[in-house]
């Protein structure tokens, strides 16, 4: 059984979720269920020292296919039924255990684009697989959907991360701000290819994409760092979220008649290409 940690911990992609049909959600959940078990291993409060250990055993557990784990055995079958290379998995393995340190420091641009390919581009690549997705500009569109949600997420848990000694960007509201326009331009990047998914999963990811954009919107409404650190954790109201689905509505009929454009985030791929080879995972 799934622990359906959608559910529980990602009320966006819960909400987007709605609009797939019931056996590609179950599919996507699966995804989440895997991708969250290693974040709460990585993020559970218990010392340094256990937490290596215990993602140390779940990577070995996946890695001989210890299917006595339900979670390492559901994987597999998305893994299988879905072509999905192994290479990202691991990729994903890396981005997560580079956080469990005693403190975590990213310095340059460089830096932040790998880390959030690994915790999340990663994720945005298998997403598109689950969803049939074949041309190669739109898989590395769905990767920049995906690094443009992590660092809405770095933008969003400042606060949190330095609390946890995790520092992805400098703690000042110009960093921030700085952070959710190169998330913008990602956003942009990855809407023209929105189009090459198939047409009964292309809303659930319009919204999706939408909805965590509005995020970063709220984020920006802050204006300063005395605000911002004042607000909590920041979030898409469901009224928000239903503007933001009624705004996609257009956004796919714009898709309907809108050619795909090239693939214009080739820089910053090439950056992330001198680490990871990403044609051997596409």
């Amino acid at each position: 059984m799934s622990k359906d940690y959608l559910s529980k911990y990602a009320k966006s992609f819960k909400w987007a979720g709605f609009f797939l049909p019931k056996k590609t959600y179950q599919s996507c959940s699966i995804l989440y269920d895997f991708c969250r078990t290693m974040d709460n291993i990585a993020d559970q409060e218990l010392e340094l020292i256990i937490r290596i250990k215990q993602f140390k055993e779940f990577k070995d557990n996946f890695t001989n296919k210890n299917f006595t784990n339900q979670i390492i055995k559901n994987i597999y079958k998305l893994i299988d039924d879905f072509k999905i290379s192994k290479k990202i998995i691991y990729d994903l393995f890396d981005g997560i255990e580079s956080d469990l340190k005693k403190e975590v420091k990213i310095n340059s641009k460089k830096e932040l684009l790998i880390y959030s390919y690994r915790v999340a581009g990663t994720v945005g690549l298998m997403m598109a697989k689950i969803l049939n997705v074949k041309k190669e500009t739109s898989l590395k569109a769905a990767i920049d959907l995906g690094i443009a949600m992590q660092l809405t997420n770095i933008a969003r848990d400042v606060v949190e991360d330095e609390m946890k000694n995790r520092k992805y960007i400098e703690s000042n509201f110009e960093s921030i701000k700085n952070t959710l326009i190169i998330a913008d331009d990602f956003y942009k990047s990855s809407f023209s290819s929105i189009g090459d998914i198939p047409i009964n999963y292309r809303f659930a990811i319009l919204v999706a994409r939408r909805v965590y954009r509005e995020i970063g919107n709220n984020i920006l409404k802050k204006r300063n760092i005395e605000n911002y650190n004042k607000s909590g954790k920041i979030y898409v109201s469901n009224l928000g979220k239903f503007f933001q689905t009624i705004l996609s509505i257009f956004d796919f009929f714009i898709l309907l008649v809108m050619k795909s454009s090239v693939h214009n985030k080739k820089a910053d791929h090439q950056i992330i290409n001198e680490v990871i080879n990403l044609h051997e995972r596409i």
